[in-house]
């Protein structure tokens, strides 16, 4: 599937702009990503029934919530829409829906032959690691991709299989691809240790540039849910945008990996063809305000892109960003001082440093950059920027672009055994309503008809409105049960009490535990705003703890 949507992208480039893949003509190719958003749009809308799960996101929330089970669709709904997205020059990557075909694959096929949770899981893990391998035609990023981001806590016994697809994925690609459909590099210049200093400058402003690029993409999908509720309109809006863009910046169309060779090739002026600007930029500086400006829109570019409709990934788009990244600095260095440094080597560094802290994957980023360009004598600045960069970002962010959301709600697997099986378990299933509920204002001996029905000792108290008041225990109604006056109201008595904390119905597990912790409670009670609806046990929650402890050792 992976090899189909690299040929697929192809043909459509070839079929709109020719074989050579030269963007040529009065701007007209600029009005394609539109074409092709609302192509998608389409697609989406009549064939998938308007549902879609972008992203790499998408398959951690199965993997977390849905216990590995991917629907059916999504073994060709990515591979479509993402073809069309990208095809027609659509500014985003296909590495992230190849992620998300090939997991949806290993899910159906794990599903089909009844495989439990955590086979369904790896062989999940297999597909995903298969399509990374595929696409670039590296196999040990495939595998230790699906390690880092998929099988957090992962045992040993999964890296066979996971080595066995990743190596089917890379020979598919290097069997049946042609080589300038993939994006390769090759390291002309060795390592000088001289330069260390320019990389770790090199890390802190791929950091920078690491979190710029998640908030930033964020401020624009917050942008386009604010837009009228119509696909069309918010995908004219994009393309409108997107041509805009493009006739300035022309590298923008697409994935921009051609853009990336001519910057390691030292001919950045090319990237000036078919641009507006072009003939106001004349001068060495000025050029590389046009790359540094590049660098910064390519964000935008793929976020309108993704956000108006579109389908595709941030997987080539953080490569381009960080090669951009890595050309501007080791030109800068080259132009203002004596110091002379390998472009092509800060472009490949750059591009390992974006990708660890866009995705926090720095594993996946080395072993990507190596393969890509057999450069292992960068193996050092190679490590030594991806660390940083992740070491950074992760002190301003502490999830990354794809994850922050599923992380704020608690639907994110960790490498914590505890809090993994706690993000299994749902308050709505946990909730305990075999509770005689009684109102506050009703008399003493409607409390006491209740305390006959139920088989519980608490007993809540509720307004006409089911909004929660308090409660009442029966350790405080027997020793006034048999003296005391009947038609006085419950609230009269002071027999109400407040809990020590109240749980919305909306909360984590992991905040529902903190909150019994600190209450040094064994009942709490359960509210969705202020209405009432029921009580969570702790002894419940153990009891179902235990119970998808043992599912998930299975």
């Amino acid at each position: 599937m992976a090899v189909l949507l690299k040929i697929m992208v192809h043909h459509i480039r070839n079929l709109i702009l020719g074989d050579e893949n030269q963007i040529i003509g009065h701007y007209w190719w600029a009005v394609f990503p539109t074409i092709g958003i609302l192509l998608t749009i389409i697609f989406v809308r009549y064939v998938l029934n308007g549902q879609i799960n972008k992203g790499t996101a998408s398959v951690l929330y199965a993997i977390a919530q849905k216990s590995s089970c991917i629907k059916p669709q999504n073994t060709y709904a990515h591979i479509i829409t993402s073809g069309l997205t990208v095809g027609f020059g659509g500014s985003a990557g296909l590495e992230a829906p190849i992620v998300v075909t090939g997991s949806a694959l290993g899910s159906n096929l794990a599903q089909i032959v009844g495989l439990n949770y955590r086979d369904r899981s790896l062989l999940l893990a297999c597909g995903a690691a298969a399509g990374i391998g595929a696409a670039f035609n590296a196999p040990i990023t495939g595998v230790v991709f699906a390690l880092e981001v998929l099988l957090t806590g992962a045992s040993t016994t999964a890296y066979v299989p996971l080595m066995v697809s990743a190596v089917c994925g890379a020979l598919c690609s290097k069997i049946i691809l042609d080589e300038n459909i993939l994006f390769s590099f090759v390291l002309k210049q060795p390592f000088d240790y001289y330069n260390l200093p320019y990389y770790f400058l090199l890390a802190n402003i791929v950091a920078f540039v690491a979190i710029y690029y998640a908030r930033s993409t964020r401020r624009v999908e917050h942008f386009f849910k604010q837009l009228p509720q119509n696909a069309y309109l918010r995908g004219i809006i994009g393309g409108g945008i997107l041509f805009l863009l493009m006739i300035l910046f022309p590298s923008l169309f697409g994935e921009g990996y051609s853009s990336i060779t001519l910057l390691a090739e030292s001919n950045p002026e090319a990237l000036l063809h078919n641009s507006l600007l072009a003939d106001y930029i004349t001068q060495p500086y000025q050029i590389l305000v046009f790359i540094a400006a590049i660098a910064l829109i390519k964000v935008f570019a793929t976020a309108v892109t993704l956000s108006s409709g579109g389908n595709g990934g941030n997987f080539a788009p953080s490569l381009f960003v960080g090669g951009y990244v890595g050309f501007l600095l080791s030109r800068s260095i080259n132009m203002f001082t004596s110091q002379q440094v390998s472009e092509s080597n800060f472009i490949m560094v750059g591009m390992a440093g974006m990708l660890s802290g866009v995705f926090y994957a720095p594993l996946s980023a080395i072993f990507l950059i190596l393969e890509l360009t057999h450069g292992y004598e960068l193996m050092i600045p190679i490590m030594l920027v991806s660390a940083l960069v992740y070491a950074i970002c992760r002190q301003f962010e502490p999830y990354s672009m794809d994850t922050k959301r599923l992380a704020e709600q608690g639907l994110l697997l960790t490498r914590n055994k505890d809090e993994n099986v706690l993000n299994y378990l749902k308050i709505e299933k946990l909730l305990e309503t075999n509770f005689e509920t009684v109102s506050p204002d009703a008399p003493f001996s409607v409390l006491l008809d209740a305390v006959t029905k139920s088989k519980r000792n608490i007993f809540p108290v509720v307004d006409d409105k089911q909004q929660f008041i308090g409660f009442v225990l029966l350790e405080n109604i027997l020793p006034i049960m048999f003296k005391t006056d009947l038609s006085q109201s419950i609230a009269d008595k002071g027999l109400i009490q407040q809990p020590p904390a109240i749980i919305q119905i909306t909360d984590t597990m992991q905040a529902v535990m903190k909150k019994f912790d600190d209450a040094d409670a064994w009942n709490l009670p359960v509210v969705e705003g202020k209405q009432y609806k029921g009580f969570i046990t702790k002894s419940n929650i153990f009891k179902a703890y235990r119970q998808q402890l043992i599912h998930t050792q299975q």
